[in-house]
């Protein structure tokens, strides 16, 4: 009998109960552990454990491989038209908006997210994506390439196989989507495994795919941690394609086992050390909101986190008494508080992390400007945080912290500020503020990003490519680029009258 979380929620926000099974989703059945053994689920904001979920074992890691290839040559990848892949995307996305609240009460306990946010941004997204690639499902193309009169040669473009994606705590439903949606439209089986920290809303989303209608075997969910059962994924020899979105020397790992063993192709999108520049012509107010948006938005806990903030020094003052007022209004509190506006960063382990850096800040010698404490004595708060006069070289500039952490310093020329921003061995996405277009089209052409947002903090869209440069990854999440990552080129010959 596989173990169920039930919760009623009674807050200022939502009022209602989720059910959640908490095993392992296997051709579209609820299985326990063959380990019989369970992690905790614990609230962020408490540090509270609310339920437990399955650990699964290399075991079971095989059988939901083993039902995902079977679907694939069975039912869904090489038996259903492409239509009908569609239609069944936007079912799902139907039944997803339709338990939006639930799911964001999912989010919202079990990540530490504000409920607004998980509702009206995570959920919508998520919807957003399927109907997205639902659009995309039927669209797949080849081409007929002229080689010369005897012969007829095309392209077809083909998915896969089964695929593995493996998902991060800080957005597991939304970024979950991301690989969902292009995986399953181009006709692939999938099996996903979402971080053992935050799993309750892909377990829910599970039953979302079975109702809608996805025969068994397409979509598996495998929770567990990430040494047995993301370790297992990256080892199937009949896995032949993982989708890692995570921390850069996790992909490196997955990278060396990709390598090891049958060379499934690997999308990697890792870390980043995303810069913020704001030129002395920028609209300062804008400026310092959406920088502000930029790196404590769900306490700094993005890939794209604006955590380097270097500002012309014409306007620096004046740009740092925004950016530490807006700090200090920060309140903390649960996700169901619509009084808080800083949540806490996800786990007892991520809590000491970022503490690590604040403390390793300090001994550095860098100025804090404001925060670099906890908030209270309960639940896993940290105080948004600024420092400046900081060393260049300093682990606080030069690695990835994932919370509410940012290092401020000044520029003085268009060259200088081009230089920092580059400074990094990442390169997912760079933020840019300025009025005069040309200064923007001329310092994006030269970012080493995957992104670049002018005037506006880094938030991707479903609709446009996603993914890093140098040490943040490669291959691509979202947008038509991500349909390539989930499908392979095959070239056809035919003679029409060559004679041997």
């Amino acid at each position: 009998m596989v173990q169920t979380w039930d919760q009623e929620f009674d807050t200022p926000l939502y009022k209602g109960k989720v059910s959640v099974k908490t095993g392992l989703f296997i051709n579209n059945e609820w299985v326990e552990s063959s380990g019989n053994t369970r992690i905790d689920a614990i609230d962020p904001s408490t540090g509270e454990v609310i339920t437990t979920i399955a650990d699964a074992t290399a075991s079971d890691v095989d059988t939901a491989v083993q039902a995902a290839k079977k679907a694939f040559y069975t039912t869904w990848g090489t038996k259903i038209a492409a239509s009908e892949r569609g239609r069944l995307l936007n079912k799902l996305a139907d039944l997803v908006e339709r338990d939006a609240d639930q799911l964001a009460a999912i989010e919202s306990r079990d990540a530490g997210k504000f409920f607004p946010h998980a509702r009206h941004m995570d959920v919508v997204n998520v919807v957003t994506t399927m109907r997205y690639y639902a659009g995309w499902a039927d669209k797949g193309t080849g081409e007929t390439i002229e080689t010369n009169e005897t012969k007829f040669a095309y392209t077809r473009h083909e998915p896969i196989g089964v695929v593995a994606a493996i998902v991060p705590w800080n957005f597991p439903l939304m970024i979950a989507g991301w690989k969902i949606g292009p995986a399953l439209a181009t006709g692939n089986s999938l099996i996903i495994k979402p971080s053992e920290v935050t799993s309750l809303s892909m377990l829910y989303f599970a039953d979302l795919v079975k109702e809608a209608g996805f025969p068994p075997g397409a979509f598996n969910v495998i929770t567990g941690n990430g040494r047995t059962a993301g370790q297992a994924l990256s080892e199937h020899e009949d896995i032949r394609k993982l989708s890692f979105t995570g921390s850069t020397p996790t992909g490196r790992r997955v990278l060396e086992t990709s390598a090891k063993t049958n060379l499934k192709r690997v999308t990697l999108e890792l870390g980043g050390k995303t810069a913020t520049v704001v030129f002395d012509d920028a609209d300062l107010e804008q400026a310092v909101k959406w920088s502000a948006l930029g790196i404590f938005f769900h306490s700094g806990q993005m890939c794209t986190a604006g955590s380097r903030i270097f500002v012309h020094s014409k306007i620096y003052d004046e740009f740092v008494k925004g950016l530490t007022a807006a700090a200090q209004a920060a309140k903390g509190g649960n996700g169901f508080d619509p009084s808080c506006t800083s949540g806490p960063v996800v786990s007892e382990a991520q809590f000491e992390r970022v503490l690590g850096y604040i403390n390793a800040g300090k001994a550095a010698g860098a100025t804090v400007v404001t925060g670099g404490e906890r908030i209270g004595d309960k639940g896993y708060y940290i105080q948004p945080t600024i420092f400046a006069n900081a060393n260049p070289d300093s682990k606080i500039v030069r690695e990835e912290i994932f919370g509410p952490v940012a290092v401020i310093a000044k520029f003085e020329t268009d060259e200088e500020a081009l230089q920092l921003a580059n400074d990094t061995t990442f390169g997912l996405s760079t933020n840019v503020f300025t009025t005069n277009l040309n200064r923007a089209i001329n310092f994006a052409n030269k970012a080493e990003s995957g992104s670049v947002y002018v005037n506006v903090a880094s938030f991707p869209d479903v609709q446009h490519t996603f993914g890093g440069f140098k040490q943040s990854g490669f291959g691509k999440d979202l947008g038509k680029d991500a349909l390539e990552a989930y499908t392979q080129v095959k070239a056809v010959h035919i003679n029409i009258g060559a004679k041997a």
